[in-house]
């Protein structure tokens, strides 16, 4: 049996889709954190359960190759980042394993696997940030929180988000404390700011901030709005999102509006798309372009089918493949981003598309009891998947094709099993990168349906 605090040496042999290392000693798995498959080490036991135990490295006896020195300062007190200690070509390895094992050991099934899409650059790709906020040495500070905790790192020149938002933050917290803004205590649920949400387009360079408050601040920093546009011209909307609530989700149920137009435009697959802070939409904008064009050659639309996109946020997957098809109803849970669906196919002169607000079972569930029977269907699930009513009705309605895009190769995995049980054949599956650096890769997964 392991003991905690001892010393052991091992190589790491594996890598978990949260990016720890994995290793074995004395038969049993040990977690390794900022490690690399090949390094050989020192581990020393932090935490040792039943079957699995954790460690921490003690002494890097020898490198594997791909490691490198991280290039963030905050890298090791960071939740956000798990492979800076890694080279790109050697994350992508990972993660292009991630997805394949996903889906042969979790899915059971056999597709064919294309070559992973690596990103172009591994920084500055987000057009998204939402900043926790905390007093630190009487300051008002944001940043990021440490691995496993709500205790805030401070730092607001991440890598991985465009230079425009370190200048606006660093600008903008002196301005807010000056202006007697406090900051929210989760634990006494008191003070204001919770989180300061940051938004740029991508094509546009329009930037949306949006304060997430426990009250309204807008008495307190109204005299300051003007100048902040004045220091920002890219600046277009500023707003506030009040939540009460004892809660870690971040948004409240409302947006106000401060200052500017209540949502940023921005382009995506050509089309012109309005973004609100409620909206769904994809963080890294030129890799999600990419994406999208593997889910379209997917469909293999000629012209004429129906398609029917399931969880469709602001519409962008559904009117970048309108184009093809020859009528896309979209559906999604969230009435802002249904809204901001349906003007963006009216700015578009896209005349063949229309939008259900609803969830995507009960949206499929309804379409499929209107006789409704779509040649292709688009799904874009959250993390948790797509739910067992969901994947009944999709299939009841025997489209050719279903695209799936997944944020989670595991949920991907097991709902490709639960289609393949129904009648449709994962053919095809490919990693996508949309977030380097970090633990989380995307996929695009082909499912037809058997001829019998």
């Amino acid at each position: 049996m392991l003991q905690k605090n001892e010393i052991y040496e091992a190589e790491i042999t594996g890598m978990t889709t949260e990016g720890s290392g994995v290793c074995r000693i004395d038969g049993m798995a040990v977690f390794v954190p900022m490690t690399a498959i090949g390094d050989k080490l020192r581990v020393k036991i932090v935490k040792v359960l039943k079957s699995y135990a954790f460690g921490i490295i003690a002494e890097l006896l020898e490198p594997a190759q791909g490691r490198c020195e991280p290039d963030c300062p905050v890298f090791r007190q960071c939740g956000g980042c798990v492979y800076r200690h890694v080279d790109y070509a050697q994350e992508l390895q990972y993660k292009e394993n991630h997805v394949r094992d996903a889906f042969t050991r979790i899915g059971k099934l056999s597709p064919e696997f294309q070559p992973i899409l690596g990103n172009d650059s591994r920084g500055g790709y987000r057009n998204k940030a939402q900043y926790p906020v905390a007093m630190q040495d009487g300051k008002l500070i944001c940043g990021f929180y440490a691995r496993h905790s709500h205790r805030v790192i401070p730092f607001t020149g991440c890598l991985l988000q465009p230079e425009e938002f370190t200048a606006l933050l660093e600008y903008l917290l002196p301005a807010l404390q000056n202006a007697g803004v406090s900051a929210y205590d989760e634990q006494t649920n008191t003070g204001l700011l919770r989180h300061i949400y940051l938004r740029r387009g991508y094509h546009s360079g329009e930037i949306a901030l949006c304060f997430v408050v426990r009250k309204s601040i807008r008495r307190k920093i109204q005299g300051m709005l003007a100048a902040l546009q004045a220091e920002f011209p890219a600046l277009v909307s500023i707003t506030e999102s009040i939540n009460p609530d004892k809660t870690n989700v971040i948004m409240g149920k409302t947006v106000q509006v401060l200052a500017g137009k209540p949502v940023i435009s921005d382009r995506m697959c050509g089309n012109a798309i309005d973004i609100s802070p409620q909206s769904f939409y994809q963080v890294n904008t030129a890799q999600a372009e990419r994406l999208y064009g593997i889910a379209k050659d997917f469909a293999q639309l000629s012209g004429g089918e129906l398609l029917l996109d399931l969880y469709c946020g602001a519409g962008t997957i559904g009117l970048s493949m309108a184009d093809r098809a020859g009528k896309v109803i979209g559906a999604e849970v969230i009435p802002e981003a249904v809204e901001n669906a349906r003007e963006n196919a009216v700015r578009n002169g896209i005349a063949n598309a229309e939008f259900y607000c609803g969830d995507a079972g009960e949206i499929a569930q309804m379409l499929q009891k209107q006789g409704l029977s779509p040649d292709v269907v688009i799904l874009d699930p959250p993390r948790k998947g797509c739910d067992l009513p969901c994947i009944e009705a999709v299939a009841a309605m025997q489209p050719s094709r279903i695209v799936m895009i997944s944020c989670n190769p595991s949920t991907a995995a097991r709902d490709a099993a639960a289609f393949d049980e129904r009648g449709y054949r994962a053919e095809i599956v490919r990693g996508v990168d949309l977030f380097p650096g970090t633990g989380h890769v995307e996929c695009v997964v082909l499912l037809s349906r058997e001829k019998n």
